[in-house]
């Protein structure tokens, strides 16, 4: 399996427009982060998670041009949907199912309607929608018929009960507070878990540093890597070094290869 970090970034991006800090001003390409999103290669399955505003971009400097075989969501915020439309030209390829339980769906239908129309106009993005639910598997098919079977985890992002994703021996989950302790139970025995890490002070909303490494000690995955950070996280290699060996800060473009 190996998973690409097409962005790592909260959901106003670093640098954040306006801002002159250290962070924002970095010419650290580790300090540049695009909205969070991965990618998922396993079994001849490619698989992406989230679609946020940067999606077009992020395609943009992938080294290739290849089919998506389905899209998981995790919630229906602007930074993990905002590029659905940017579908579009892998849809040349096959239509590609996008995945999420049913509150984000009709959220979906009503603020992209065009794209999930009847009778949609030429050149709209074939996505079907596909709805999940958490803690029943479902299975992505590649172009081949190959599948993959993909775990929704429930977590709660301050409020609001969101998604995140179990694939093999990888965990993805991203603006979270806090868990039921079912999904603990799903998470045990991974190689490999991407996790929030919003900032260095607490959020109501998101994990901050200390809060992320405490789940990290209780999950005890072979590696972690914190996603979804802001500026106030503070510079890519100056809270890199205070990490454990297993803990690692991800940046756009990092590459894991697991299994």
């Amino acid at each position: 399996m190996k998973i690409t970090v097409l962005g790592s970034g909260t959901s106003t991006g670093v640098p954040q427009v306006g801002c002159t800090c250290p962070v924002c001003t970095s010419t650290d390409p580790h300090d540049k982060r695009l909205r969070c999103s991965g990618l998922i290669e396993t079994q001849g399955v490619r698989i992406l998670i989230d679609c946020g505003p940067d999606f077009r971009e992020q395609s943009l400097r992938l080294p290739d041009f290849q089919p998506i075989d389905g899209v998981l969501i995790t919630h229906e915020h602007y930074d993990h949907v905002g590029g659905l439309d940017d579908l579009r030209p892998f849809c040349h390829f096959r239509d590609v199912p996008v995945y999420a339980e049913q509150y984000t769906a009709d959220r979906l239908k009503t603020r992209i309607p065009y794209c999930f129309a009847e009778h949609p106009y030429p050149g709209v993005p074939r996505i079907p929608l596909a709805e999940v639910e958490p803690y029943v598997p479902f299975k992505v098919t590649g172009g081949a018929g190959q599948e993959v079977e993909v775990v929704p985890l429930r977590v709660i992002h301050g409020r609001l009960p969101i998604l995140g994703f179990r694939i093999g021996k990888m965990a993805w989950i991203t603006d979270m507070t806090e868990m039921p302790a079912e999904t603990y139970a799903c998470l045990e025995g991974l190689d490999c878990l991407f996790m929030n890490a919003l900032r260095l002070t607490p959020h109501p909303t998101h994990q901050s540093l200390s809060q992320a490494l405490e789940q990290v000690e209780r999950i005890r995955p072979r590696k972690a890597y914190f996603i979804h950070a802001s500026h106030q996280l503070g510079m890519h290699a100056e809270v890199e070094a205070t990490l454990p060996p297993h803990v690692r800060l991800a940046y756009d473009g990092l590459t894991v290869e697991i299994g």
